[in-house]
């Protein structure tokens, strides 16, 4: 009777063992290597996975929105063109009487003189606001170009959970296989394998979900791309490279040579500029006339000169350099008001980064690792049986949140870096190599 006892023991250590073992090699890799083996098994296509930098590329390239910037730029083109053109003399001529023998007929040229520096005002308002379009330009490359870096590294961490999800699955199958075997040997209950279904059903589920996810997180990074539907199905690269927390004074150096800063300034000049015009305009202009006068009476050409200007007794411009003045005054509180609005959403941006830096931190060197080892601890103790297998399915679960958990916090990461990007503009990008969490 001891003997059989032993035996008995004996096999349910075995297949718990064996259940182990097929749960360590799932497990006991770190979060990267772990990725890469899911990764290596999923479906490819002839295309290349897209790199972030190749994403960048084709954004800049494809993107609409740039391409009605760069037209607005051409546009803007012809403005200072016409700027510098001067006006046009004016030729007249002139019959009176009808009569021959009274009749006299005058023809001249009237050449118009603009004072003031009107010309010069007006070229400079001009190329004023061919500067802001430029910068108009640039800000929406900057745009872009951080909408890019946050919905690939969406993607990525999207494509990465999808694979933990199917990692988790292939474990539950398997599990799953190992408790109905021992249902059968008569060794457990069969409400153990009920439970393993069950447990099989739910990260099926999850794998719909982060699978769902990653569609949706690959459609938004394609319509950045010009692309639609996605041309790519996969993406390259480490979600674990974490963007580094900049440093205050870095930030305020950035921030004051950022785009939408300097297009606020330049839209000041310009205002400035467009002041400058209407100021020019309460001079008046000289209008110089030249002639020939042929009365017939006297059978001979009379020479004609003539000066003519404008009294500036009623209109002086004056309601058109009120207004330009106070647009001037409107865009320098535009640049106050956008100065601190940048401000405050840079700092933001950094200490989301900074928090989720260290909410990262944190998992790495606590959370995953704790959760890897009371998985590890309930697989071997089933094995023992000093646990149901729905303490393992539990641990299972924990450990898997934890990692899901992890990406989550990745995406975010970066998420944060991108929308200081976007405010003070793309820098190259600085990066701290993941943590082994071996």
């Amino acid at each position: 009777m001891l003997k059989g006892i032993h035996n008995h023991n004996a096999r349910a250590t075995a297949a718990g063992l064996l259940l182990a073992f097929t749960a360590g090699l799932a497990f006991a890799q770190p979060l990267p290597a772990l990725l890469g083996n899911a990764q290596s098994g999923a479906q490819t296509e002839a295309t290349a996975p897209l790199s972030l930098q190749k994403a960048i590329a084709l954004a800049l390239e494809a993107n609409l929105d740039l391409t009605v910037a760069q037209r607005e730029v051409e546009a803007v083109q012809g403005q200072v063109l016409q700027a510098q053109a001067r006006r046009n003399p004016e030729l007249a001529y002139a019959l009176e009487d009808q009569r021959t023998q009274t009749r006299t007929q005058s023809a001249q040229i009237n050449l118009p003189i603009e004072l003031g520096s009107k010309r010069a005002a007006r070229i400079a308002a001009a190329e004023r606001g061919r500067d802001v379009a430029v910068e108009e330009l640039n800000a929406r490359r900057v745009e872009i170009r951080a909408a890019v870096v946050a919905a690939f590294f969406e993607a990525l961490a999207a494509q990465d959970r999808t694979a933990l999800a199917q990692d988790s699955v292939d474990l539950a199958r398997k599990a799953t296989d190992a408790v109905a075997k021992r249902v059968t040997a008569g060794k457990v209950s069969p409400v153990e394998e009920t439970k393993a279904r069950v447990a099989e059903a739910g990260v099926r589920v999850e794998l719909a979900q982060a699978q769902s996810e990653q569609r949706s997180a690959r459609a938004r990074l394609a319509s950045l791309l010009g692309a639609s539907p996605p041309q790519f199905t996969q993406v390259s690269g480490s979600v674990d490279d974490l963007p580094v927390v900049p440093s205050l004074d870095d930030i305020q150096q950035r921030l004051s040579a950022s785009s939408a800063l300097r297009r606020a300034q330049l839209e000041v000049e310009r205002r400035r500029s467009l002041a400058d015009v209407e100021r020019s305009k309460q001079t008046p202009d000289v209008t110089v006339s030249l002639g020939v006068k042929r009365p017939n009476e006297l059978a001979r050409n009379q020479l004609m000169l003539g000066v003519s200007v404008p009294l500036p007794l009623f209109d002086r411009n004056q309601g058109n350099l009120l207004e330009a003045l106070k647009r001037e005054d409107k865009a320098r509180d535009e640049l106050q008001a956008l100065n601190v609005r940048l401000s405050t959403d840079v700092l933001q941006a950094r200490e989301r980064l900074a928090s989720v830096r260290g909410e990262i931190d944190v998992l790495q060197r606590e959370v995953l690792p704790g959760a890897k080892s009371a998985y590890d601890a309930a697989t071997v103790g089933f094995g023992y049986g000093k646990f149901n297998f729905l303490e393992v399915l539990d641990a299972q679960r924990t450990y898997f949140a934890a990692q899901s958990q992890y990406l989550k916090a990745l995406a975010e990461a970066h998420r944060a870096a991108a929308d200081m990007d976007r405010v003070i503009g793309a820098s190259e990008p600085t990066t701290t190599p993941p943590v082994n969490k071996e």
